[in-house]
């Protein structure tokens, strides 16, 4: 609503509101008492008493008649007619819901509801009156009306005072006296700021004699930061605002950054066409900003469930169909979820519509579950203006930093070198090789990919006794992510690496998995150390391939134990097919027995999380060194695995 708007209705705020005039779309208004409004008087007895036989539902619908369509309603039937303009007495409908005889009376005597006297001659007089039809309320562009005539002119300040006064006029009362300026201030400023005056506000407004100085202070009014908060509360329970999921598990969620910008688009008098648009579909504007993405945020007000034994699938798509109803409530003014089954029974939506509707929401990269630990992901990266100038000057140093590496003088010099460096020696193939990690003092690929990993938190240390150089120790509190989103997903895969455990807990050691609960991709973990003959302890190995744990997974785990603090080539291959079967362990060349706990993987593991070592969020960090990591989209052979162990 536009504030000149806004402050033409605050200038009767006084008045007594409840009292004003129901008018129709066009036209002067007529005396409530004698005018009969269809939407509002005459649709919901029709709705309530005869739409069960003669409404939208074909399969219920008795005589082929329908009264929710004017078609219908209006329809020459052979020579008669359910609705005659200005005539009750030639009209079906009237005729037989005010019948004397009950057999013959409508609705059937077996029927619940039955208007009342009061009702029916309701409907005689919207026909006497000429039945004029409204189309709902909410497909119908508003009109203004007409200014209506009053007895009492003087009275009238603006035009809002004659639709007051005329029905002030029509009820034969009159027009209270003004209200005190304390009252009329403490009045204007609840309503407009949801927070009374304060006592010096008072004070100037009583020693304020001008004419103009109550619409001096409703500018003033409008201008207050409270008038947006006062505004945005209605809209934000329209959009089921809240801080916490509202499920069984309900953790907090931060909101507020969505409720501030509604605060901002009341207080900056956005337009309504843009605080639509920039709410539902702000993301899909050209080069948007971020404002406007936090806009959207009105499509993530609804509940999330995170309870056990509840499905994703399922959620996800209660969170879309949400989304949908909300919509449709908020800006069609009508409900949609009758759609979700059959075509609507009391609005023009059908099944299919639904799901169109449906379809344009369906496409947030979003989890069924999620949000056990604060908002759910996708997440949007809000810094301050502080915060947002120093990630710009970081960025600017890492650039820089990067333009003085020397990368083509070493690529130069690795391409003179390699080809005689290589040539007597004999190893695995190359081919399936997405990505070889030597850890000789870097993080860098060593394969043609080029797929550099990073340390995310934490710290390195290179130590000198790696099995193909140097190798890299980590401390247990270190996360390193392996640029690399193609290795461990769906298919053949294999990765192999030198290890040297140092901790007796359980830790993982690598792993590639969206998030900790649905435990989505690929882990390698071990257990709890227990001891060995010659006074040594081992670990089990476990490998743990998921589309969701546990009834959808393969785990299988190492019948020998991994001896701690001595080096260890591992390799992990796996064929793709489903089966716990598919996957193979070799330690130091060797094959070695597995034990299966799952095997029941249907469907994908894929995920777009980087391969990682040390998230905490899957699990205890692993904490010792490793050596030559290698991964590949295919999975190895036996002599392969051996070569690696031995001949590399």
């Amino acid at each position: 609503m536009r504030r000149n708007a806004i402050r033409l209705l605050v200038a009767v705020l006084p008045a007594v509101l409840p009292l004003l005039p129901v008018v129709t779309p066009a036209g002067s208004p007529e005396p409530a008492a004698a005018r009969v409004d269809f939407n509002r008087d005459v649709r919901p007895v029709l709705s309530d008493n005869c739409f069960a036989c003669h409404g939208p539902d074909e399969k219920q619908r008795q005589a082929g008649l329908r009264l929710d369509m004017k078609e219908g309603a209006f329809a020459d039937r052979g020579g008669y007619q359910v609705i005659v303009p200005g005539s009750s007495a030639d009209s079906r409908l009237f005729q037989r819901v005010s019948h004397e005889q009950e057999v013959a009376r409508m609705p059937p005597p077996q029927f619940e509801k039955r208007p009342t006297p009061e009702q029916i001659d309701t409907i005689r007089l919207w026909i006497e009156q000429g039945a004029a039809w409204q189309d709902h309320w909410a497909y119908v562009s508003p009109e203004r009306p007409d200014l209506p005539r009053v007895e009492n002119a003087a009275w009238i300040r603006n035009p809002i005072d004659r639709f007051v006064l005329s029905r002030l006029e029509s009820e034969g009362l009159q027009p209270s006296k003004e209200a005190a300026k304390a009252t009329l201030l403490r009045r204007v400023t609840l309503d407009l700021t949801g927070l009374p005056p304060e006592p010096e506000e008072v004070h100037e407004f009583l020693n304020d004699d001008a004419p103009d100085a109550y619409e001096k202070r409703v500018d003033r009014l409008l201008q207050s930061p409270h008038y947006g908060e006062r505004l945005a509360m209605k809209w934000l329970d329209q959009a089921r605002y809240a801080d916490t999921h509202g499920y069984h598990i309900d953790s907090h969620r931060d909101m507020w950054y969505w409720r501030e910008w509604v605060i901002d688009a009341f207080n900056s008098n956005k337009p309504f066409d843009r605080f639509t648009i920039e709410q539902l579909a702000g993301d899909l504007l050209p080069n948007p900003t971020r404002a406007q993405v936090v806009a959207t945020g009105f499509n993530r007000n609804h509940m999330i469930n995170y309870e056990g034994g509840a499905v994703p699938e399922e959620y996800q798509t209660e969170y879309v169909i949400d989304r949908l109803d909300t919509t449709a409530t908020v800006w069609l003014s009508m409900t949609m979820g009758c759609g979700r089954c059959h075509d609507h029974k009391y609005d023009p939506i059908t099944q299919k519509d639904f799901y169109r509707f449906f379809a344009f929401f369906n496409n947030i990269p979003e989890k069924g579950l999620d949000g056990q630990k604060g908002n759910a992901q996708p997440l949007l990266q809000l810094p301050t203006a502080s915060e947002e100038s120093r990630l710009s000057k970081v960025k600017r140093q890492i650039k820089s930093t990067e333009g003085k590496l020397p990368d083509d003088k070493i690529a130069r010099l690795l391409a003179t070198w390699q080809p005689t460096a290589l040539d007597k020696i004999t190893g695995a193939s190359d081919a399936g090789l997405l990505s070889h990690y030597p850890f000789e003092d870097n993080f860098r690929d060593a394969s043609d990919a080029g797929r550099h990993a990073r340390i995310a938190a934490g710290s390195v240390t290179y130590k000198d006794d790696g099995q193909v150089g140097r190798a890299v120790r980590f401390s247990g509190t270190t996360y390193t992510q392996f640029a690399n989103h193609e290795a461990l997903s769906d298919g053949p895969f294999s990765l192999a690496l030198w290890m040297r455990g140092q901790r007796k807990t359980r830790k993982t050691l690598i792993h590639k998995m969206e998030d900790a609960d649905s435990r989505r991709g690929v882990e390698l973990f071990l257990d709890r150390a227990t001891k060995l003959p010659e006074i040594k302890r081992g670990q089990t190995l476990y490998i743990r391939i998921v589309h969701q744990w546990p009834d959808n997974a393969i785990r299988v785990q190492s019948k020998q134990k991994i001896v701690l603090g001595e080096w260890r080539h591992v390799t992990v291959t796996y064929d793709g097919s489903g089966k716990a079967t598919g996957v193979r362990l070799y330690v130091n060349g060797e094959p070695r027995d597995l034990g299966v706990t799952h095997d029941n993987l249907v469907g994908s593991f894929a995920n777009g999380a980087p391969v990682g070592i040390g998230n905490r969020e899957v699990g205890q960090p692993f904490k010792g060194d490793i050596d030559d990591l290698r991964l590949y989209d295919r999975a190895l052979s036996v002599d392969e695995a051996d070569q690696l162990a031995v001949d590399e």
